[in-house]
This record gives C-alpha cells, structure tokens and sequence, in this order.
C-alpha cells in the first residue's frame, strides 16, 4: 500500500484532511480484496479509474440483466479511459459461465461470497429482505416489461437480500455512485461516469 502524501507542515498522519482520510481508507480496503486474475482491486484504480460494480445473486433476472447493460455499454465506458470490475456473491466457478454468457469473460471481478467487500466500511451495501422487494410495483413492472422474459429466473446459490450498486472510483475516492432503492432499478452507467 501506498502511504498518503503528507506535505511539509503535515508531519503527522492524525493531520489528514477528509479527503486523504477517505484515501487512505479506501486504499486499505481495496489491497485486501483481489480479482479472479489476481490483481488487487488497489493496483488495478491506481492504474486508471474504476468502475465498480456490486451485483445480486446469479438466479437474479436483474443481476443477468445488469451483465447485458454493461456488456452494450462496454467499449463506451473503457473509451473514456474508466476499467469495469464486477463485485459477485458466487464462486468463480458460478460465475464464469454468466460472464462468459454476456462476453465480460475477461472483464475483472472479484468473488465474494461472505459479501464482506459489499459491507465494508467503505461502500456499506445494505442487504433488504427479498421479500419485501415483491411488494414493489417497480420491480413488477420491470419484470413483466421483460427481464424474467429476457434474462430468466435461477435458483437462488447467493445471499438474496444483498442490494447492489454501483460506484465510480477514481485516485482512491469515490466519485459518484448509485445506491439501487429497489432491485430493479437501472442505473444510467454513462452518466454516472461523466
């Protein structure tokens, strides 16, 4: 890990504006959690910007729903310089053929079943009972405007109350970030990165 630039009157670390302390706690997080390749999700935003991509459970037609978004999108979002990385519940194992499925086969990701990444200090993820999305009339409509028909249901392998979201993270903060208020929601990727 890198240690935070302290200019000549900071000689003491507790001196750290909020910014630095974000850095710095950001930086902590990210060398903890490694990608499928290998690579920490901190080597990867120090060596361009990141956009970070917490998905649900595989048997989510939202989740596969997400995958597509993305894969359309995807020439756009690395245009502009910015690396998509996926965040997932599964196994690799389990996740390999959604990612092949949607050609993100050699996109980032990080596998984290214990979803301790979603519940870190950092990005604080919450889970909501999956139950309770089904009285939603957003998530309804999203479902019969065609998720289910387009991406299916599958069993439930994964933590099915964990929420997603989105986060655009650049120099060690983050810059913008979508928090879903209900499973269907779809976030404007390119906007978010703009």
């Amino acid at each position: 890990m890198t240690p935070p630039v302290l200019n000549p009157q900071q000689t003491n670390p507790q001196q750290t504006n909020p910014q630095q302390t974000q850095q710095i706690e950001m930086a902590a997080v990210l060398e903890r959690y490694r990608t499928e390749s290998g690579r920490t999700l901190l080597g990867l935003l120090d060596e361009s910007p990141l956009l970070l991509i917490f998905l649900r459970h595989f048997g989510c037609s939202f989740c596969r729903q997400t995958l597509d978004d993305v894969s359309r999108i995807r020439e756009q979002i690395e245009a502009r310089g910015i690396r998509p990385v996926f965040v997932h519940l599964g196994t690799p194992e389990r996740a390999k053929p959604y990612f092949d499925y949607y050609h993100l086969s050699d996109v980032e990701r990080v596998s984290d079943p214990e979803a301790s990444l979603y519940a870190s200090s950092v990005f604080q993820i919450p889970r909501k009972n999956v139950f309770t999305q089904f009285l939603v009339p957003a998530v309804w409509k999203a479902w019969l405007l065609g998720a289910v028909r387009k991406h299916g249901i599958g069993m439930i392998k994964e933590d099915a109350d964990q929420m997603p979201a989105v986060f655009y993270l650049r120099e060690r903060a983050i810059v913008q970030e979508y928090r879903y208020k209900t499973i269907a929601d779809r976030p404007d990727y390119l906007k978010l990165i703009a």
